[in-house]
């Protein structure tokens, strides 16, 4: 079957400036990876742009292998015990205000990396006074005391994806259970009532309005403070087909169903993505 073409409003012209270029130095300097980089994120120049990226920490190889995913799965590296600091200069020296924190999954490890994140947002906001943290993480396979070392280190968003509904899970993410994620999430909030939560999906797998619109609702039993929804967008030939191109009317449906299901804030557009504008998301949010 022909692969469906990219529509004009999702493509992205490629923007290369001396802020870019001052990101990708400092990165490279450090010896850092960035999902930017890694997930092929179609946002990247204009995230750079404005001294902006998204820390990918735990190495740039995943114990898994989701098929909508651009990272690559393997056997990972050991980490780097210096890793909390190099992200840490790097964030100041880029000058940030808002920082994202993710990682690979790394179920090789004892704590599955939850304390390098721990790690990270201390070793941070002690270099930094005043810095806000999202982290996004994998689902440390559910164990809550995991989950709690990161709650504990007080990250200002605390994201984990639901990634797309739960009839999809078998084809896209066999590795993952959505009623793990969703419990996540829930935990989160048993843990630290006033943090705020985030989670995003894709679109464009095959899933239905329906569907769609019962996660939301599954996302807003859990407390969810935040969704993002954007469009799938397939890496290479391996990877899952897209199976539908959203429109910008398909969004504003998405945006209705949400905001019907009590999600208290939904940011759905073709090249949102998880990290997107998560200052000013952030920053609406924490208004409310």
């Amino acid at each position: 079957m022909e692969r469906k073409r990219l529509p004009d409003y999702l493509k992205r012209g490629i923007v290369d400036t001396e802020k870019t270029k001052l990101v990708r130095s400092i990165l490279k300097d450090k010896c850092l990876n960035t999902v930017c980089e890694a997930a092929r994120c179609p946002n990247k120049a204009e995230c750079y742009a404005k001294n902006t990226a998204t820390f990918l920490i735990l190495g740039n190889i995943c114990t898994r292998n989701c098929r909508f995913c651009n990272i690559s799965g393997g056997t990972p590296e050991p980490v780097d015990k210096q890793e909390p600091s190099k992200v840490a200069r790097a964030i100041k020296e880029l000058g940030l205000k808002y920082a994202v924190i993710t990682s690979v999954t790394r179920d090789d490890l004892p704590l599955q990396g939850a304390d390098m994140f721990a790690q990270v947002i201390v070793e941070t906001k002690r270099l930094i006074p005043g810095i806000k943290i999202e982290v996004l993480t994998p689902d440390f396979e559910g164990i809550e005391d995991l989950i709690d070392i990161v709650v504990d280190a007080s990250p200002d968003v605390f994201n984990h994806n639901i990634e797309t509904v739960q009839r999809l899970y078998s084809k896209a993410r066999p590795l993952a259970q959505y009623e793990r994620s969703l419990n996540f999430l829930k935990h989160i909030k048993e843990r630290n009532a006033d943090m705020i939560t985030k989670s995003g999906l894709m679109v464009g797998l095959g899933e239905t309005f329906d569907e769609l619109e019962q996660t939301f609702k599954d996302l807003s039993d859990v407390n969810c403070d935040i969704v993002t929804v954007g469009q799938y967008m397939q890496p290479s030939k391996r990877h899952l087909e897209v199976e539908k191109y959203y429109t910008p009317k398909d969004f504003k449906v998405v945006q209705e169903l949400a905001n019907n299901a009590g999600i208290k804030q939904i940011v759905a557009s073709g090249l949102v993505r998880s990290s997107y504008r998560a200052f000013e998301t952030y920053e609406t949010s924490s208004a409310k």
